[in-house]
Parts: C-alpha cells; sequence; structure tokens
C-alpha cells in the first residue's frame, strides 16, 4: 500500500477509500443483477438447457471461422 501511494501521490488512506469505495459499489451493481436474473426467472424468462449449449456452440463456431 505504502509502495503504490508513493508511486501514485497519493496517501494510502486515499487508496483504501477508493478501494472500499469501489467494492460496495461493484457489490451493490451485483446484488442488483442476481434481482434482475431472479426476476426474470420468476417470470419465466429463461433458456433450457440444450438452448444454451446451442447457442454456445455455435458462438464458437463463428469465432474459429473467424480466426
Amino acid at each position: 500500500l505504502d509502495r503504490i501511494s508513493a508511486q501514485q501521490g497519493r496517501e494510502p488512506e486515499s487508496l483504501v477509500n477508493e478501494a472500499v469505495e469501489r467494492l460496495v459499489t461493484y457489490d451493490e451493481w451485483f446484488i442488483r443483477q442476481v434481482e434482475k436474473g431472479l426476476a426474470q426467472v420468476e417470470r419465466g424468462e429463461v433458456f433450457e438447457h440444450e438452448e444454451v449449449v446451442a447457442k454456445a456452440e455455435n458462438l464458437i463456431r463463428e469465432k474459429q471461422r473467424r480466426a
């Protein structure tokens, strides 16, 4: 922490505060995404396993063709 703060010309406390703020922001975003997903499941807006596998295989084939 001391090395990074010295490299950036910042106080260590400032880096810690920024890290905590980023973590909290991410956690809030993640919880919202999970809640959205659960709501979609409740509404029946889901893909069957076979559909997901087919979509993934198609994406892989397209990527391989472009390479």
